[in-house]
């Protein structure tokens, strides 16, 4: 296949995020011809923001490439300013951010800016590391039911911090961090970041079992043993630290962002719905294994290549049951993608949400653009309809957001998304993405085709 070149790719000045979009912006989608070409997917967000956050645990300078050029991701950096950082993008290579971290850091983690998204509640673990104590706001972000940090006070009470929740504050302190065996209830991934940033500080040994295994664990882990940290068993459940006793012993590195399956992944769901051939550059199959194998079932083809995923996909898919798990489960950030595709899909599919219940608020939206969808507790039964209708719909989140732009690539007539600034938090430029593979997506105001209200 000829693929054409991706004009409206997420790579120019064009693309740049501003991290105070207006609630106003709108999403304005139509379905088209079969998507075709190539598009590229930057580096992970769920790993950009946490090797931001490490880079906490020793003074110097340090060049992260292939970082998202997302707001999230600027947020990230308005937090390390804050507590004494220099932050700027490399300015012969917008991908690459240059992060000096001096010798002395203020461990405070502001209010203000926590409370716009969650990954901000890393930051606790290597700030108590480094400075023996450490006060982040309780975080915000994504609105899908509660994510307690219960499992981050208990491991890092059990390596000998102090941890209390204070007038809405999480402040920890600890003289000497102790080396121990921590048992997560669940394979967390933020519980596993912040306890794998303050073992290595720790005296001692540390082993954390029922460790979160996703890829951007392990990219986290990589990034750790450049700065001369001691960690094992990178991969699996069980990860052991060896910590040297202080962060004096660590050194700043230079470090390549894993790629975003999750982007990865809204790029499959869009060819899903709208059918044709894409290529994913720069996507791992590796670490889409499940997600890959569920999308084969439904009718796809998807070929795991050096470049990245090539995949094909038929005018109308297959509907299958899928359940989001743990890595290397399918990713909960994955399922409104499925449910926005089973909506359009032949036959009956029935989605399981086994990590966060409250995560069904797309659906009320799905609906409104005629799907046919009925949630219980931690399933979502879709019966598939051979077309959605367009209509006006509310991005909730940032990936509820890229769903049902998605979804309107199988709608009839013009979907138009308010609140698609969220989509920004995680998509360097999803719109421009979509539109170089030939899909009908623009950012603006509704024209007078817009269905009332």
């Amino acid at each position: 296949m000829a693929t054409k070149p991706s004009h409206g790719s997420g790579h120019g000045p064009a693309s740049e995020p501003q991290a105070h979009e207006s609630v106003s912006e709108q999403i304005i989608v139509r379905s088209g011809s079969p998507l075709e070409g190539s598009v590229r997917v930057a580096g992970a967000k769920n790993s950009a923001l946490k090797l931001m956050a490490a880079t906490l645990l020793a003074e110097g300078a340090y060049r992260l490439s292939n970082m998202p050029r997302i707001v999230d991701v600027d947020l990230m950096a308005e937090l390390l300013r804050a507590v004494g950082c220099s932050v700027e993008r490399d300015p012969k290579d917008t991908s690459a951010l240059r992060i000096d971290v001096p010798a002395r850091i203020t461990p405070v983690a502001p209010y203000d800016i926590v409370e716009r998204f969650r990954a901000s509640v890393v930051l606790l673990g290597p700030m108590l590391a480094r400075c023996g104590e450490a006060t982040v706001a309780l975080p915000g972000g994504d609105d899908f039911g509660p994510r307690p940090v219960d499992m981050h006070v208990k491991g890092l009470a059990e390596l000998g911090a102090r941890v209390d929740v204070v007038h809405g504050n999480i402040e920890a302190s600890a003289p000497q961090l102790l080396g121990a065996r921590v048992v997560l209830e669940f394979p967390s991934v933020g519980a596993t970041e912040n306890l794998l940033m303050a073992a290595v500080a720790a005296k001692g040994r540390t082993v954390i079992d029922n460790a979160a295994r996703e890829p951007e664990i392990l990219d986290l882990c990589r990034f750790l043993q450049g700065m001369g940290a001691r960690v094992s068993g990178v991969g699996a459940s069980t990860l052991v630290i060896d910590g040297s006793g202080t962060t004096e012993l660590l050194q700043s590195t230079d470090h390549a962002v894993v790629p975003d399956r999750i982007v990865a992944a809204t790029y499959l769901a869009a060819l899903g719905v709208a059918s044709g051939e894409i290529l994913v550059e720069g996507a791992r199959y590796d670490h889409m294994e499940l997600l890959c194998a569920k999308l084969t079932e439904m009718g796809m083809i998807i070929i795991g290549e050096p470049e990245g995923i090539r995949a094909v996909a038929p005018r109308r898919l297959d509907s299958v049951d899928c359940s989001t798990l743990p890595y290397p489960g399918i990713a909960t950030d994955c399922k409104p993608f499925l449910v926005t595709m089973l909506a359009t899909a032949s036959g009956v599919g029935i989605v399981t949400e086994n990590l966060f219940p409250g995560r069904f608020r797309y659906v009320d939206e799905l609906r409104r653009m005629g799907a046919d969808i009925r949630t219980d507790a931690h399933h979502a039964v879709v019966r598939g309809v051979d077309r959605l209708s367009g209509a006006p719909v509310r991005a909730h989140d940032i990936r509820a957001g890229a769903a049902l732009a998605v979804a309107g690539l199988g709608a009839e007539g013009p979907t138009v998304i308010s609140d698609a600034h969220h989509v920004r938090r995680g998509y360097e430029n999803l719109v421009g993405d979509l539109a170089s593979l030939g899909a009908d997506i623009r950012i603006g105001q509704a024209d007078s085709d817009r269905p009332g209200e």
